[in-house]
């Protein structure tokens, strides 16, 4: 795919959704810190659910350090891995008030070293809350950026490299957020909904779907 094509897709998903956001609730870094953590193997939806009852009663480290590993559990036992989630989010917590303040540090190798953070967890962090030009590269914008050409790569870190380098600047503080809802909601996984999608004659993929009852074009 030539640059041409990649600035004329992110025109039109800048067109049609001008100030894309994340789909998980949170009110400040911490929050949407707990937020991702919680968001692996989860839906932003069951996410949203948990974080409802959580963040009114711990809605920072020394509240959530208060609350306790049990007492957390009892918040989230509803998602995926919730006992490792819990676990970490208590040791992440204790470094916050211990080593930063209490504040979310707005460095990505001071991110990396609280449990249950990693490069793509950081990198939401980086950008969402802090506005930095970076992109989490999730099983919906690697699936995306492989299937449209964009950034070809054989696994997260190298498809992150090459959409860093071949994303216009201007597009690349809310690219992260193009993507990620492009993939979710219209490019998935099983069945691209190609004949509804604003970029499929930009696309690289060969087998596009026609229509919801048709195969491939």
């Amino acid at each position: 795919m030539n640059q041409v094509k990649r600035r004329l897709i992110f025109e039109r998903l800048r067109a049609a959704n001008p100030a894309p956001r994340t789909e998980l609730h949170f009110t400040s870094p911490f929050e949407l810190l707990v937020a991702v953590i919680l968001s692996a193997q989860a839906t932003d939806k069951g996410v949203n659910k948990a974080t409802a009852s959580l963040f009114t009663v711990a809605n920072t480290p020394a509240a959530m350090l208060a609350l306790g590993e049990e007492g957390l559990k009892e918040h989230i036992r509803t998602l995926g891995l919730f006992n490792a989630k819990a676990a970490n989010i208590i040791k992440a917590c204790a470094l916050l008030v211990e080593h930063h303040g209490s504040e979310v540090p707005h460095d990505r190798a001071a991110l990396e070293a609280l449990p249950g953070v990693g490069r793509k967890t950081a990198n939401v962090i980086l950008n969402t809350a802090f506005g930095e030009p970076t992109l989490a590269v999730d099983t919906h914008i690697f699936r995306v950026a492989n299937r449209t050409g964009l950034a070809i790569g054989k696994n997260p870190l190298e498809v992150e490299q090459k959409l860093i380098r071949f994303v216009p600047k201007e597009f690349l503080w809310d690219a992260h957020h193009w993507l990620i809802l492009h993939g979710r909601y219209v490019c998935v996984a099983r069945r691209p909904r190609c004949w509804e999608c604003l970029i499929q004659d930009l696309c690289d993929y060969r087998e596009k779907t026609a229509s919801q009852d048709k195969g491939p074009v």
